[in-house]
């Protein structure tokens, strides 16, 4: 997948799915929430195999039922098709 910075045109899907571009624009982020810690890690366990795969990880945390993402391609300096991709896959899974 090439690494060039998305347009702002590129990212507004991203936001109206509910990710949050960050100040310095390089990143989006959003937080997830699930039922139960078993819950919550279960759906990181799956996205990291995708992950994987798209050797493309995503910075996150978890704090009980809640995960929290941050998803760039440092290697790009910002946003790239592979961060629009992870997120649609992680919407998805979510929706599960």
């Amino acid at each position: 997948m090439t690494k060039t910075i998305l347009t702002q045109d590129q990212i507004q899907p991203l936001l109206d799915a509910g990710w949050t571009l960050t100040d310095d624009g390089e990143a989006v982020t959003k937080t997830y929430e699930f039922k139960d810690f078993v819950a919550a890690f279960g759906w990181m366990t799956q996205v990291a195999i995708h992950a994987q795969t798209m050797d493309h990880h995503p910075e996150w945390s978890n704090v009980y039922k809640t995960v929290e993402v941050a998803l760039t391609s440092h290697d790009a300096g910002g946003l790239t098709a592979r961060d629009a991709k992870l997120a649609g896959i992680m919407d998805t899974l979510a929706d599960r």
